[in-house]
Parts: structure tokens; sequence; C-alpha cells
């Protein structure tokens, strides 16, 4: 399930560049996250879940939406008409590295000598990778939309176990997608033009968006850290540098320096040292 949700989710950066190349980037991911939201509430009622979440979940599933699907992944989307989906998705990878610092700066959690040195190497990495795009004249205002979006991921990642528990999981995901939905059409409403360019590369991406990086992922990743737990689930984020490169490689044909694949070597590391740091010791049987 792990190796499951990285490669879903990392795939998501190369189907939206390919989306916001021929539509509005808002309009397009509201459209979608109101389809996931259809389908999602509807196998949920099929399971036989129901609308009944607790005050926590409630809570969680609405910053879940908010942060994560209209900000991250509005700003990603917005961000995409200009930067590459190799380095979006390099810099949406860091989002453990954040959260890891949050938890250590903000609230005080004790982080091993190991996690320490994770986030080191970790932020050293995304500078590197930042200091080679900078230099080869990358587009400063959707680096920044990018790196707000991992911020907002943060915080929808801090917020995930309390959407965990208490059942009702394919129900969530459907309802936080309609939350994601709702924010993003009064964005576009306010601020795009609706132009479409119709053809097939743009359908199949949005289908394959709308249903595997959408709806399949978030529901893997929500049982994922039911099963066991955010700390270790997140272990797994260690891979989306490596995937979301190599399939913005192959299906885009997106070039990567040296520096790029060093840099996403030394973040992969990086995050593995900082999830491994967080895991507590399993005890002997005896």
């Amino acid at each position: 399930m792990g190796l499951l949700f990285a490669l879903m989710w990392s795939s998501a950066f190369t189907s939206a560049r390919i989306i916001v190349e021929y539509a509005p980037p808002m309009a397009s991911l509201s459209l979608r996250f109101l389809l996931s939201g259809i389908i999602g509430v509807a196998i949920a009622l099929a399971l036989g879940q129901t609308f009944r979440l607790t005050p926590a979940q409630w809570k969680a599933t609405i910053i879940f939406g908010v942060c994560q699907n209209a900000l991250y992944l509005g700003l990603n989307f917005v961000a995409m008409q200009t930067i590459e989906a190799s380095l979006a998705s390099i810099i949406a990878s860091s989002m453990p590295l954040m959260v890891a610092f949050a938890g250590w700066a903000i609230f005080r959690e004790r982080l091993p000598r190991l996690g320490l040195i994770g986030l080191v190497l970790g932020f050293l990495g995304v500078g590197l990778i930042m200091g080679a795009r900078l230099g080869a004249g990358v587009d400063l205002y959707g680096l920044m939309l990018c790196v707000l979006g991992a911020m907002a991921l943060t915080v929808a990642t801090l917020s995930v176990r309390g959407a965990s528990s208490g059942g009702n999981v394919m129900m969530i995901v459907g309802l936080q997608m309609f939350v994601g939905s709702a924010v993003l059409a009064v964005g576009s409403a306010m601020f795009e033009t609706i132009e479409v360019t119709w053809n097939w590369k743009l359908v199949v991406a949005f289908l394959y968006t709308t249903l595997i990086p959408g709806l399949a992922a978030t529901w893997v990743w929500f049982t994922l850290v039911n099963q066991i737990g955010a700390v270790k689930a997140a272990t797994f984020h260690f891979l989306n540098p490596f995937f979301g490169v190599a399939i913005a490689a192959v299906l885009l044909g997106e070039a990567l320096g040296v520096l790029d694949v060093v840099g996403v070597v030394i973040i992969a590391a990086g995050i593995l040292a900082v999830q491994l740091s967080r895991q507590k010791p399993v005890s002997s049987p005896d």
C-alpha cells in the first residue's frame, strides 16, 4: 500500500502539467474534486458508511479539504503553468521535512540526532536543486506558489490523524473532495477565464487524475495511516522525489541535470532519516 500510494501521489504532477496546458487550473481542479467527491460518497454509501462523523473527523475533513485540496493542489496547478512537473514534485516531497521541523521547532517534540541530520540533509538537497533552477531562470512566482502549497500540505498532514480513526474512511475522502471543489470554484469564478482546448491528452489526464491520484491515492493514504500510523506511513514519502522526477522525465521529456539528481538523492535520504528517527523501536517478546 505504501509503494502504491507513493507511485500514485507522484504521478499527479505529470497529469496536472498536461491538464493546465489545455484548461484553466482552478476550474479543472474544482471539477475533478466534484466528480471524485460524488464517486467517493457513492462508494461510501454502497459500503454502508454514513455521514455521521465525529467532531474531530469533521474538523479534520474540512482542514484537509481546504489545505490539501484547495490550497496545496490549487497552488500547484496554477504554478505548473510556468514551472516543470519535476520541480513541483520535488518541492512537495519536502513536506515530511516541514512536518518534522514544525514538530521540533513549534511543538517542542523531541527529534533524535538521526532526525536532525535528516532535516539538514533534506533542506540541503532542496537548496541545491533550488539554486540550480534559479540559475537556469525558473519562474519565481510559480516557485513561490509551490512552496506555499507545500506549507499548506504540511498543515493538512498534521490534521490527518483526526480523520483516519473512527471509521467512515471513504465517506471522509468524498466529503473533503467537496470542500476543495467549493473553495476552488469560488477562486476560479473570481480569477479565471474559462478557455478549454479539447483533445485526447486533456481527457485522459483529467480522468486519470480524478480516479487515481484524486480518489484512489487518498483512500490508500487514509487506510495506510489507520493501519500503521501517520509516522510509519509518512516514511514512504522518501520515494516521492524519485517517482516524481522519473515519471515527468519519461512522459513529459523533462530534462534533469546532475545537481537535480544529486539533490533528489539527498532529499530522499533526509526524509528517510527523519521518518526512521521518529519510529519507536519494537520491543522484544521477552
